[in-house]
Order: structure tokens, then C-alpha cells, then sequence
């Protein structure tokens, strides 16, 4: 795999390997359970390395990145199913919190 693939050339991957390994998509409702389960993983994860919690022997061979990227599937996943194009869904993002969080972050006296 190229790991210079834009967002949307991502998405593609996965709708191709879904469609030949996966046979379709969960429905989106289930995507969407999956992906707090996810995200779950990577909390738990976070908390052992990070955190206060010890590891368990089911932690052994969990990894923070395998972890993340999991997350990013079942997202383009979604994606896919509701026709949001990534890409764009982020630029987009990067305007609204530039505009909305340009001076609020610098004036921050917690920071």
C-alpha cells in the first residue's frame, strides 16, 4: 500500500477491499457501534500506557497505531456508506476551527 494516498484515494481502498473480501458493509447503524468499540480499544490502550492502569495479558500485542488506524477504517467506512468525501469534510473543518478558534486558544490563560 502507498502511505502517500490522500484521505479519498483511502477511501477507495477500503470500499475496494470491502467489496472483495468484505462482501458488503455492515449497515451503518453497526459501523457506528463498531467505531465506539474502536475507539473504546484505543482508550483502554491509552490508559495502560499512559495512565494509571496496569496492563493485562490481553493488552500484549495491542499497539497504539494498529489501534488508531482500526478507528480510521470503520470511519471511512462510514464515510463511504454516507457519501462524505474525507478530504474535503476536513479542509472544510480546518476553515470552521481557524475562524472560530484563531485568537481563543492564544488567549487562554490555562494554556
Amino acid at each position: 500500500m502507498n502511505s502517500d494516498l490522500k484521505l479519498n484515494e483511502w477511501q477507495a481502498q477500503v470500499d475496494a477491499w470491502i467489496k472483495e473480501y468484505g462482501v458488503r458493509y455492515f449497515s451503518e447503524l453497526t459501523n457506528t457501534a463498531i467505531l465506539m468499540e474502536e475507539v473504546g480499544e484505543l482508550a483502554r490502550l491509552m490508559a495502560r500506557t499512559y495512565g494509571d492502569q496496569s496492563f493485562k495479558k490481553s493488552d500484549e500485542n495491542k499497539n497504539i497505531g494498529d489501534e488508531m488506524a482500526d478507528i480510521l477504517w470503520v470511519l471511512m467506512c462510514l464515510a463511504n456508506q454516507t457519501g462524505v468525501n474525507l478530504d474535503t469534510a476536513l479542509a472544510e473543518n480546518f476553515k470552521k476551527k481557524t475562524l472560530r478558534d484563531s485568537e481563543r486558544h492564544k488567549n487562554n490563560p490555562k494554556l
